[in-house]
């Protein structure tokens, strides 16, 4: 197997273990999709060539800002708009966008989940119904419950905000690809988290919800792990041990995060 293009987050889907696909494009043009789950256990070499481009405009660029953006587009693209790390600013819901409100309407002026997750410790997040399982999987989160449900994105950032006095929103990414695993009772921590929102927002908190346990394609785990970027770092030669979020797990305890280099031009090959 042998593909190039420009990087973009892996699509994936939810089995056992999860199906990963990384989609390299030809600038802005679709292009090959490589099976990645195919290629754990084997040797890979990856190569990237010096090239950035900018996954919104295609713009050559010499550094990337969010997922895969230059500068200007990441300060002024719809797809970088600040509702997305901070769902409680949305006000599509009432006709005033951010950046895009055509955009921001038809993304968040709809149901949307307040979840809790499990990877070395349990963590709240917000995603939009579309969005499940492959939010769940991004984060690489083993144990997942559906938390609360709301008619749009604001209203569930303000439950998250609440939360988060209490839990974590961030995952622990060094220890979850270490598969350090916490156990908790999903059930009684619905329960007293419920109790610590403020009345008006209790309306919209789930009955206890099916658990779903997430399966990941990983033949053994490292005891430390040592982040690689392609930067400086521009060929990897490996044997693939596993992925998991979106972070390859290498030989030697090596990880690479591949959402993280979105526009990266390479050459793959396994």
């Amino acid at each position: 197997m042998q593909a190039e293009g420009n990087i973009r987050k892996m699509h994936v889907e939810i089995g056992d273990p999860v199906q990963y696909q990384l989609p390299l494009y030809q600038n802005l043009e679709k292009g090959e999709l490589v099976d990645m789950t195919s290629l754990v256990g084997k040797e890979i070499a990856i190569q990237f060539d010096g090239t950035i481009n900018c996954a919104a405009t295609g713009k050559k660029i010499n550094k990337t800002f969010g997922e895969g953006l230059s500068y200007d587009a990441w300060r002024n693209n719809a797809e970088a708009v600040e509702s997305i790390i901070h769902p409680e600013l949305d006000q599509s819901h009432l006709g005033i966008g951010l950046r895009d409100l055509d955009w921001e309407r038809n993304r968040h002026a709809k149901p949307h989940f307040v979840y809790l997750a499990l990877t070395s410790a349990m963590k709240v997040g917000v995603t939009k119904g579309s969005s499940i399982p492959s939010r769940w999987i991004d984060q690489g989160a083993w144990k997942v419950m559906k938390f609360a449900e709301t008619p749009y994105r604001q209203k569930a950032g303000a439950i998250e905000v609440e939360l988060k006095a209490h839990i974590s929103d961030k995952t622990n990414w060094r220890k979850m690809l270490t598969d350090e695993r916490g156990e908790v009772n999903f059930t009684s921590e619905r329960t007293r988290l419920k109790e610590l929102l403020p009345i008006h927002l209790r309306q919209f908190v789930l009955p206890v919800d099916d658990i779903l346990e997430i399966k990941y394609p990983v033949l053994s785990y490292p005891e430390k792990v040592k982040s690689v970027k392609l930067d400086t770092n521009p060929v990897i030669e490996s044997k693939l041990m596993g992925i998991r979020g979106q972070y390859l797990l290498l030989e030697n305890g090596q990880v690479i995060n591949l959402r993280s280099h979105a526009g990266y031009r390479i050459k793959i090959e396994g």
